[in-house]
């Protein structure tokens, strides 16, 4: 039984930092690539950065880029995602899932119909 388990989100004011991470349980190896997605207010869930299974790629929504960072440790069945979240904008405002889609590929394919375990999420408010 794979389980994710998030934590690290919170209310922040924009232009701060939070940092998320995700626990993974269950894989008896290390054959998946992780990623984070997040779903704002009243829009669809999106892909927000994502990871190889080696920790050797990394992949980013456009509007995230050079203010978020993806990183996974752990060579291990059981690795850990973090999210590194700066420069935080209203637009940011979302609940945070991570997911996991079991592949050795290293350009991975990242959208909500392809990731194969979900968590349920952390909340990330930034307000002022």
């Amino acid at each position: 039984q794979v389980q994710l388990v998030e934590s690290g989100g919170g209310l922040v004011q924009p232009g701060g930092s939070l940092r998320l991470s995700c626990a993974a349980s269950g894989r008896r190896h290390n054959d998946y690539a992780m990623a984070w997605f997040r779903q704002g207010p009243g829009k669809e869930r999106e892909f927000v950065a994502g990871v190889t299974w080696n920790g050797g790629s990394t992949y980013y929504l456009d509007s995230v880029k050079n203010r978020f960072t993806i990183s996974r440790d752990g060579a291990n069945a059981n690795s850990t995602v973090y999210l590194q979240m700066n420069s935080l904008k209203y637009d940011d405002t979302a609940v945070y899932y991570c997911a996991i889609q079991v592949t050795y590929s290293y350009r991975p394919e990242f959208n909500v119909r392809t990731m194969d375990y979900w968590g349920k999420g952390t909340l990330v408010t930034v307000s002022s």
